[in-house]
């Protein structure tokens, strides 16, 4: 079935407390998707960020973002009070995120509903830590520990506790019991607030496209709690970390610095860690897409300490054999391939055999000829999806103003437009016209903004993933009803159920 939606991640969303959220614009955007005829919204990964703000370097792989729960929700059961949050500074700028006001007071919010919760826990608390109990108990010993250490990583914590040995491990469980279970309720919060969401988006035939990364972050409960996954040395330090060559855009390639994984560990272990990886995806997500991964096939490791991804080398990933693990214990499952970048005959294989859907990126079809294999022309399968840009590129105004004469010369023709205005929208009826069966496009684009809106540049700290929509009022009725007509020209909007007529 063909179809489309809007990416835009849940920290995108409007509100008066500095960061999307959960609560009354989220459901918003919701009824703005459906009055849109639009099937699917994507997000980023919605679990909790670390250094550098990215959602893609989280302390856990299970755990929801903090950062997202809903304030106004805690008031209505009691957990909260108006004054407690209402009179917090949240940020200058509605449409940007101020990440350091953020982190600086919302626990103490947290806190607040914790301390009520804790007098009349709800009753689905202790099942959701029963349920939970592979993950959530370890993420809020290990969250629990970086505030005694003042946010440290678990690497620079005292020896026996770095290493996790049984007794230090047990003496900390006793003595931050408090403190592990206010992160238990953030993420119960988290998780009920989350699932009430997704339901009322599913009711109205909306999807929830998810993204997972490929890598864990080296600060995290999951490297620390199970460090034989990863390549790491007697002392528990990286041996090589990940990251991608350099390329025509990055001389010095890119940096990742996540650990690397022991994949014949993994293997040994029949990809039990990796299954329930993509398990845990798929209790909050409809479809999944998994970045970088090209990454199963073979993957690029630098020299832990080294600063940049010049001298690295290419190791041997699981290639198939993880897929087939994964399709055994799950079944076939709606996954995502982010299949960018530097792609060999093997990489292509792999993908072919996977049978999962790739990506056609609209941005990276002008500047060369006509054979340029993202140009829609060149389409070979409807099995993809078609974005007009991703969260690490310029939006399209953005790219339309900085791309040199040549290739901008390109698009015009191909769009048929003048102005560089007209740019966005025709990138955008040029993804839905598309064969892929899926076509997706950045809520930054459909308003038509310039690159003061980018969500990302990769290989950059500092100013990523902060752009917000100012103000729900944009997204009116004469901008769904455009892009409602959009679909319904290109056969992408959701088929109506026809009822008998009465007799």
């Amino acid at each position: 079935m063909r179809k489309s939606g809007i990416l835009m991640h849940i920290s995108s969303l409007p509100n008066d407390y500095g960061i999307g959220k959960m609560g009354k614009e989220a459901y918003e955007f919701v009824d703005f998707l459906v009055k849109a005829k639009q099937s699917c919204w994507q997000i980023l990964p919605v679990s909790p960020t670390s250094y550098g703000d990215s959602p893609y370097q989280s302390f856990s792989i299970h755990a929801g973002n903090p950062y997202f729960i809903d304030f106004e929700q805690l008031e209505e059961d009691g957990y909260l009070k108006a004054e407690d949050y209402k009179d917090v500074k949240w940020g200058e700028a509605k449409d940007k995120v101020d990440y350091g006001i953020i982190y600086e007071n919302i626990f103490k919010v947290l806190r607040i509903a914790h301390k009520r919760f804790r007098k009349n826990p709800a009753k689905g608390f202790a099942k959701f830590v029963i349920e939970n109990r592979d993950w959530v108990y370890d993420y809020g010993l290990f969250m629990a520990l970086k505030d005694a250490h003042d946010g440290k990583g678990w690497y620079e914590w005292e020896e026996s506790l770095k290493m996790r040995k049984g007794k230090a491990v047990k003496q900390a469980s006793k003595e931050y019991a408090e403190d592990i279970d206010f992160w238990c309720f953030v993420q119960y919060e988290y998780f009920r607030q989350w699932k009430k969401l997704k339901k009322y988006a599913n009711d109205h035939g909306v999807r929830i496209i998810g993204d997972i990364p490929i890598y864990c972050a080296y600060d995290s409960v999951d490297v620390w709690c199970q460090p034989e996954y990863f390549y790491l040395d007697k002392n528990r330090k990286p041996v090589e970390v990940a990251g991608c060559p350099p390329d025509d855009f990055t001389a010095d390639g890119q940096l990742w610095g996540n650990p690397v994984y022991r994949w014949d560990i993994i293997a040994k272990d029949k990809y039990r860690w990796w299954i329930e990886r993509i398990r845990s995806a798929f209790e909050i997500y409809d479809t999944v897409r998994i970045d970088h991964f090209r990454g199963f096939e073979s993957f690029y490791c630098i020299p832990y300490g080294a600063k940049n991804a010049r001298k690295g080398h290419w190791s041997k990933g699981p290639d198939m054999k993880l897929f087939k693990a994964v399709s055994r214990s799950l079944g076939e499952l709606d996954i995502i391939a982010e299949d960018l970048g530097f792609l060999t005959k093997k990489v292509n294989k792999m993908l072919d055999a996977a049978g999962y859907p790739g990506m056609k990126v609209l941005e990276f079809g002008f500047g060369s000829g006509a054979d340029n294999g993202y140009l829609p022309h060149n389409y070979k399968t409807a099995n993809s999806v078609c974005y007009t840009g991703t969260h690490d590129n310029e939006t399209i105004l953005g790219w339309a103003k900085s791309a040199d004469k040549e290739t901008l010369d390109q698009c015009r023709k191909y769009l048929n437009v003048k102005r560089d205005i007209d740019i966005p929208w025709a990138m955008i009826r040029l993804c839905w016209s598309s064969i892929c069966d899926t076509a997706v496009t950045q809520m930054q684009d459909l308003l038509g903004l310039g690159n003061d809106a980018r969500m990302n540049t990769p290989s950059t700290v500092g100013e990523n993933w902060k752009w917000r929509l100012d103000d729900m009022g944009r997204l009116d009725d004469k901008l769904a009803e455009r892009l409602a007509e959009l679909t319904e020209i290109y056969g992408r909007a959701p088929a109506v159920e026809k009822k008998d007529k009465e007799k």
